[in-house]
């Protein structure tokens, strides 16, 4: 008989998580989820720990992290092992500044073309599309 904490049928556990059924087959088969036995003429039936490791997936992607680094830190979620996991974040965090300075540019150089575009009033050469053409 299956553990009474184990009742959830995929559907289920899809809804409790947050997530459709592709996405739990989609992360069984890269590893980040177990794919529970299938009783004899039975249905696979998922827990409360499934249902959490998915929580625990699914924010770490909120964070920005790749499906290949989550796994790392899944090895890592015992909670002993915070040097390894932080060494994680701080790829994570190096990342998003980057990602922040580039957007900082893009805003720059949008708000000029734009400002651009708006005093040229009739020329037939737009300050954007030239930009966009000369790359």
């Amino acid at each position: 008989m299956a553990n009474p904490s184990e009742q959830l049928t995929i559907g289920a556990f899809a809804k409790a998580a947050g997530v459709n059924v592709e996405t739990i087959r989609f992360y069984q088969r890269r590893g980040l989820l177990a794919e529970p036995e299938r009783p004899l003429g039975g249905i696979r039936r998922y827990g409360e720990a499934d249902v959490a490791r998915l929580r625990f997936v699914k924010s770490a992607q909120r964070l920005g992290f790749s499906l290949d680094e989550i796994i790392e830190l899944l090895k890592l979620e015992d909670g002993t092992h915070c040097r390894e996991a932080a060494a994680l974040a701080a790829l994570r965090l190096a990342d998003v500044r980057a990602r922040q300075a580039n957007l900082r540019r893009m805003e720059r150089v949008l708000s000029r073309l734009v400002r651009e575009c708006g005093s040229r009033g009739g020329r037939v050469s737009c300050p954007l599309i030239d930009a966009l053409r000369e790359g």
